[in-house]
């Protein structure tokens, strides 16, 4: 039977990420994807934005690995050609109890090493975007957009040049543990089975990262792995309306998001989203109905936006580990050995900010793959 060194499943932005990080002439790195190509889920349906770290409690792994991979980011965006612009990042009060909110997300931002962040005025708001109402924001000069296609290209052409070889149209049925490491069950796209041996197994399977986990035999309920699925939808801003706003600008976040903001693109065009709500399966439909919800929600700041400005874009699916109503949890990045499978490597509940920390992860989860691999 075949054997490889690293199996990776799972080729949006993180899986692809990891692969070009450990793949090398030393090593047989294979990456799974059960869709035709990269990044069909999580990572092609999100608002494409280079976070700063600012939301994340400190020495979490969303912290420390968002601040860490914005570096990385902008670093292989200008040495590889990949689009991406600072344009910054405005997340603005309306009272003063929500600019109590942002004093506090300044004192958390700098907690976590962030050191370009200020407080603006009224009139300071005024000058930077004099079409929004605010009455204090947060500035986060940092906080850019890039173009996610182009960084996964060049994550997947690195990793090939490396020697690493990606089969699409190919589903992880079966991860049985064995003396050689793990025996990965796969099926390809004309529905034929055929199987093979790895020494490591990297679950980075997004959206499903909760299931590849069970089927190597963890209790994912036990070990609170179980993913919930959580929609946001995206409306475009047509009616010339993206000419009047030349940053990012979010609300004060909520318990579960950071709130329906401005989404700009490399091309200069704008859109609003995403909105937050659990849903039981996935779906990329977005509800006309919602519009409405959409208007009264950016209405207090953008209030040069009417009804029929707004278009439906798309829709994605947030993988978060917690509920609704519990609390926010942290990146899941375990070595499972302590669980008696040493080899193992679970990523889970990568959700925001995993574009931005994709580098950051990769060398994250390298550093383990290496230890346990050896020389």
């Amino acid at each position: 039977m075949e054997k490889v060194d690293i199996t990776i499943i799972g080729a949006g932005v993180v899986g692809l990420a990891i692969a070009a990080e450990v793949a090398d002439d030393t090593r047989e790195i294979v990456v799974l994807e059960r869709h035709e190509t990269f990044g069909q889920e999580t990572s092609s349906r999100n608002s494409e934005v280079i976070h700063a770290g600012i939301y994340y409690p400190k020495d979490s792994l969303k912290a420390k690995l968002c601040v860490e991979g914005k570096q990385l980011l902008y670093q292989v965006c200008h040495r590889h050609g990949i689009p991406c612009q600072q344009t910054g990042k405005l997340i603005v009060a309306l009272n003063e109890e929500e600019v109590k909110g942002l004093e506090m997300l300044l004192a958390k931002g700098e907690q976590n090493g962030i050191n370009d962040l200020r407080m603006l005025s009224t009139n300071e708001v005024k000058k930077m975007e004099p079409h929004i109402q605010a009455k204090a924001a947060l500035y986060s000069p940092s906080t850019g957009i890039i173009d996610t296609h182009s960084l996964m290209k060049y994550f997947e052409s690195a990793a090939k040049d490396k020697g690493a070889a990606l089969a699409y149209e190919c589903e992880v049925k079966s991860i049985e543990q064995c003396a050689q490491g793990y025996e990965v069950g796969v099926q390809d796209a004309d529905g034929e089975a055929f199987s093979f041996l790895s020494r490591v197994v990297i679950n980075s399977a997004g959206l499903h990262a909760d299931k590849i986990a069970a089927l190597a035999g963890i209790d994912i309920d036990a070990a609170g792995y179980r993913i919930h699925y959580c929609k946001g939808e995206y409306f475009k801003v047509g009616g010339g309306r993206h000419k009047l706003v030349h940053h990012l600008i979010y609300p004060s976040p909520t318990a579960i998001s950071l709130g329906i903001h401005t989404v700009l693109d490399l091309q200069g065009m704008m859109k609003l989203g995403p909105n937050a709500f659990y849903v039981e399966e996935i779906d990329y439909q977005v509800e006309e109905r919602h519009k409405k919800d959409f208007l009264e929600s950016i209405k207090p700041i953008l209030p040069f936006v009417e009804e029929d400005d707004l278009s439906p874009d798309m829709a994605g699916i947030r993988p978060k580990l917690q509920a609704s109503g519990e609390e926010v949890r942290d990146f899941i990045i375990k070595h499972e050995e302590s669980s008696g499978l040493p080899g193992l490597i679970n990523l889970v509940g990568i959700e925001s900010p995993g574009l931005t920390s994709a580098p950051a992860i990769a060398k994250y989860v390298g550093k383990i793959a290496g230890k346990y691999l050896g020389p």
